[in-house]
C-alpha cells in the first residue's frame, strides 16, 4: 500500500512528493504511540530519545529544528575550488584504508568520480565505511575541497548512500538541523522524522479556521512537513512563523480562560462609595500625584465598583511612585467597612512599608505589622486585632495568610514585589484570603519594570497597570564601573560626600550558598572598612540574618542620620527610602543581575542632591560586561528590563519563580511581539465567541491548551 502525496500549499515537504510506503496504516492513536514501539526504533534508541523529553511519536513531530543548512546548490567535481564547501553526486570506484603513524587515527580514501571528473574523498577516523562503500555505489558527499599533498582532495563533512531514486536526506536541499544530545544525534533525528513525518496528517489543528485564516497562516499539517521538509528557506521560515503564532496563542487563551474562570468562581464586595477617607488621604499628602499615578487611581477605582475580584498588576520603575497608589486602594477598603492587607516577600520589607503607612496614612486607619519574628504577646494581640476588625490596615509577610490568621471581611489585598511569589501562589493567595465566599480583590505590585510583551505571558491572565517616570524632583542616578586601581579614588569621593554631610551604602554580594556565608562576609567587610576607607565615620551592618527588631533598630538610626556609612547585604534591595543618602557602592557588581542593580542603584537619588551608584567589578563573562555597560548607560528601568530579555533570554527570567507557564520552544518574546499581540487580539476574539470552548469545533483547541498548561495547572479551567 502506499501513501498519497499530501496537499502543500505554499511549498511545502519535499520528501513527500512522491508516494512512500508508510509504516503501519495511519491513524491519529499513533501519535501517542511509544517510539519503542515504532519498527527501527529501538528500545535503547527509545530510551536515549527520552533524554530529549521525546517518548511518542507526536514528540518527535513537534521537536522542531533549530535551524537550516542550506545545501541546496549541487555542484559537480570538476567546479570545485580549494577551500570551497559544496555538495556533490558521485559515483565510488575504489575504496581503500590508509595506515597512518599517528595511533588510532583512521583515513578511509576513496575514489569517485562524476560525469565531470574523478578526485579523491576522504574521511577521517570512520574506519568502518571501508566496509560499507564499495564500488558503483552512488553516495552524495558534503565536503570542503581541501590539498593533500599537493594534490586535491574533498574532506568530507557529511555523506549518505543513495538508492535509485532516491533524495539524500542530509547532504541536500534545506537540511533541518535539530536540538540534539551526545547519544541522540541530528542525523538520527533527522531520519527518524522523515519516517514519520507521514502521520503530519494525522495531527488536529488547534487553531480555529477564523483565526488561522485572519492570520493568513498554513494548516498545522502543511506547516509541519514544511518545517521538517522544506523545499526552501522561506518556507521553513514560514512554517515556523505559524508555530510561533501557535504557542503564543495556545498561552494567551489558556491565560484569558484562566482570568474569566476566577471572575466566574469568585464575588468580591463592590466598593463604589463616595472616597470619603481615601480623598483626604490623597490631599493630606505632602505633594500631588501625577498623572500616571492619577490615572492608575481611576483604574483601581473602577476595578473596585465591580463584584467582580479585582486582578491588577501595577508596575512602574524605582521610585514612581507605587506605594501611595497602593495605599489608596487599600483605604477604599477600610472607607467600606472592610480591611486592607499589603503584603511583602521580607521582614525588612514589610517593616518599611509599615513606617510609610504611618506617615503617610496617619490617624486615618488604625494599622500593625503581622510577621514570622514578632514577640509572641504582641503576635496574638494583632491576631485578635484581624479577627474583630479593630485593626483596619496590616502589613507583613506570607503570615498574613496563613491558617492563623484570620480576617473580620477583608476587602484588598496589595501584594509588593509580586514576582517572588510565582504564577500558581497567585491562586493560593486569593484562596486563602476569601472569606464566606466572598474573596478581596487583589492589586499586585511590582518595582521590576517588565516588558510589556514579557507582562502579556507571564501576567497574561492580569490587567495591567503602568507608572511611567518619576515623581518631581528626583534626578537621575550617575553611574560608573570602578576597576581595583580606581577603588581609593572612590572611597576618597564617598568620603567627600560623607564630610559634606551626605551617607552611603555599601552593598556585599548574596552568597547563593548560604545566608549565613553571605552575612559573614557583610561583617567582615564592614569591619575592614570601619579600620582603613571609612575609619572615624559611624558605620553599621544590616543583613538577613539578623533579628527584625535588630534591623529595624539600624535602618532607624540610618534615616536619622546617626548612621553614616550602612554596610548591607541585598536585603536592603527594595523599599528603603533614605533622601539623604546619595552614594551606592556595591561590591562584585558582576554577580548581581540587572534588575537587582537597578533596585539596589534605586536606593540613592531620592533627594535633590546628585547622587552616584559605584559598581566594584571584576567583571570577566561577556554577560556580565553586558549588564555593568547596560546599567551604566541608562536610568531606565523599562529600557533596562528590554536588554535584560536581550542579554538572558526569556527561559531564564521565566525561571523557577514563574513555575507553571508552559515552556516556549519556537517563540521569542522580544523578537516576536507583533506576534505576541496578534495572538493575545485572537485569543480575546476566540473567547468572545467561544467563552469556555464548549463548541464541538473549538475541541481541538481546548485539547490543546490543556496539553500545553498541563496537569499541575488544574486551576486553568476551574468552573
Amino acid at each position: 500500500m502506499s501513501v498519497e502525496p499530501l496537499p502543500v500549499r505554499f511549498g511545502g515537504g519535499r520528501y513527500l512528493e512522491r508516494p512512500q510506503a508508510p509504516l503501519f496504516t495511519l491513524h491519529p492513536e499513533h501519535l501517542q504511540s511509544p517510539l519503542a514501539s515504532i519498527a527501527t526504533v529501538g528500545t535503547a534508541t527509545a530510551r536515549r530519545l527520552a533524554g530529549l523529553g521525546i517518548t511518542t511519536v507526536g514528540d518527535l513531530l513537534e521537536h522542531y529544528p533549530r535551524r537550516y543548512d542550506d545545501y541546496s546548490q549541487r555542484s559537480c567535481l570538476a567546479e570545485l575550488r580549494l577551500g570551497q564547501e559544496a555538495t556533490v553526486r558521485v559515483i565510488v570506484e575504489r575504496v581503500d584504508l590508509v595506515p597512518t603513524r599517528r595511533r588510532g587515527l583512521q583515513v578511509v580514501r576513496a575514489t569517485v568520480r562524476d560525469g565531470s571528473g574523478i578526485l579523491e574523498a576522504l574521511w577521517f577516523n570512520q574506519g568502518y565505511l571501508a566496509k560499507v562503500l564499495e564500488p558503483g555505489m552512488a553516495v552524495s558527499l558534503r565536503g570542503a575541497l581541501r590539498s593533500r599533498g599537493g594534490r586535491p582532495a574533498l574532506l568530507v563533512k557529511s555523506h549518505e548512500l543513495l538508492g535509485v531514486g532516491e533524495d539524500a536526506l542530509h547532504t541536500e536541499g534545506v537540511v533541518p538541523v535539530y536540538p540534539a544530545s551526545v547519544e541522540i544525534s541530528a542525523r538520527l533525528l533527522r531520519t527518524l522524522v522523515h519516517r514519520l513525518l507521514p502521520l503530519a496528517r494525522c495531527m488536529p489543528d488547534p487553531l480555529p479556521a477564523p483565526v488561522r485564516l485572519t492570520a493568513h497562516l498554513p494548516t498545522r499539517c502543511d506547516a509541519l512537513i514544511a518545517l521538517h521538509a522544506p523545499r526552501s528557506l522561506a518556507d521553513g521560515g514560514t512554517a515556523r512563523d505559524r508555530f510561533i503564532f501557535e504557542e503564543l496563542y495556545l498561552l494567551q487563551v489558556g491565560l484569558l480562560l484562566h482570568k474569566a474562570a476566577e471572575a466566574r468562581r469568585a464575588k468580591a464586595t463592590v466598593l463604589a462609595g463616595p472616597p470619603r477617607l481615601s480623598r483626604r488621604f490623597l490631599e493630606r499628602l505632602p505633594f500631588s500625584l501625577t498623572p500616571h499615578q492619577r490615572e492608575a487611581v481611576a483604574e483601581i477605582d473602577a476595578d473596585l465598583g465591580h463584584d467582580v475580584p479585582m486582578r491588577r498588576l501595577l508596575q512602574g520603575d524605582v521610585g514612581s511612585g507605587k506605594t501611595v497608589v497602593a495605599l489608596y486602594a487599600l483605604l477604599r477598603s477600610v472607607e467600606h467597612g472592610r480591611q486592607g492587607a499589603l503584603m511583602a516577600p521580607t521582614e525588612t520589607l514589610a517593616a518599611q512599608h509599615l513606617a510609610t503607612v504611618r506617615d503617610l496614612v496617619g490617624d486615618l486607619a488604625r494599622c500593625d505589622i503581622l510577621s514570622a519574628g514578632l514577640p509572641a504577646a504582641r503576635r496574638r494581640q494583632t491576631l485578635a486585632g484581624l479577627a474583630d476588625g479593630t485593626l483596619q490596615l496590616v502589613v507583613g509577610t506570607h503570615a498574613l495568610l496563613s491558617e492563623g490568621a484570620t480576617f473580620k471581611e477583608l476587602g484588598v489585598v496589595v501584594v509588593d514585589e509580586q514576582h517572588r511569589f510565582g504564577v500558581v501562589q497567585r491562586d493560593e493567595l486569593a484562596r486563602r484570603a476569601a472569606h464566606a465566599g466572598v474573596t478581596p480583590h487583589l492589586l499586585y505590585m511590582t518595582a521590576t519594570p517588565i516588558p510589556r510583551t514579557l507582562a502579556l505571558t507571564l501576567y497574561g491572565d492580569l490587567d495591567v497597570t503602568v507608572i511611567a517616570g518619576s515623581p518631581a524632583g528626583r534626578m537621575p542616578v550617575r553611574t560608573r564601573v570602578v576597576s581595583d586601581k580606581a577603588r581609593d579614588k572612590a572611597y576618597a569621593f564617598t568620603r567627600r560626600q560623607l564630610d559634606a554631610g551626605r551617607q552611603a551604602y555599601v552593598v556585599c554580594p548574596t552568597i547563593e550558598e548560604s545566608e549565613s556565608l553571605s552575612a559573614a562576609a557583610a561583617v567582615a567587610e564592614a569591619e575592614r572598612l570601619r579600620s582603613t576607607e571609612f575609619g572615624g565615620y559611624r558605620l553599621a551592618v544590616l543583613h538577613g540574618q539578623m533579628r527584625p527588631a535588630e534591623r529595624l533598630k539600624v535602618m532607624a538610626a540610618f534615616k536619622a542620620g546617626l548612621i553614616k556609612v550602612l554596610v548591607a547585604t541585598s536585603v536592603i534591595e527594595v523599599g528603603i527610602d533614605v533622601p539623604n543618602a546619595t552614594v551606592m557602592i556595591i561590591e562584585g557588581a558582576e554577580r548581581f543581575g540587572l534588575a537587582q542593580l537597578h533596585q539596589l542603584r534605586g536606593r540613592v537619588g531620592r533627594g535633590p542632591a546628585k547622587s552616584y551608584c559605584l559598581l566594584f567589578s571584576q567583571a570577566q563573562t561577556p554577560q556580565a560586561k553586558a549588564r555593568l555597560r547596560a546599567i551604566v548607560q541608562t536610568n531606565d528601568g523599562f529600557e533596562l528590563a528590554d536588554r535584560d530579555l536581550e542579554i538572558r533570554g526569556e527561559g531564564q527570567l521565566f525561571g523557577a519563580r514563574q513555575s507553571g507557564l508552559p515552556d516556549l520552544k519556537l517563540a521569542r518574546l522580544l523578537r516576536d511581539r507583533e506576534a505576541l499581540k496578534l495572538a493575545r487580539a485572537a485569543a480575546q476574539r476566540t473567547l468572545q465567541s467561544d467563552p469556555t470552548l464548549a463548541r464541538p469545533e473549538s475541541a481541538p483547541l481546548l485539547d490543546a491548551v490543556r496539553a500545553t498548561f498541563g496537569d499541575e495547572l488544574a486551576w486553568l479551567l476551574r468552573a
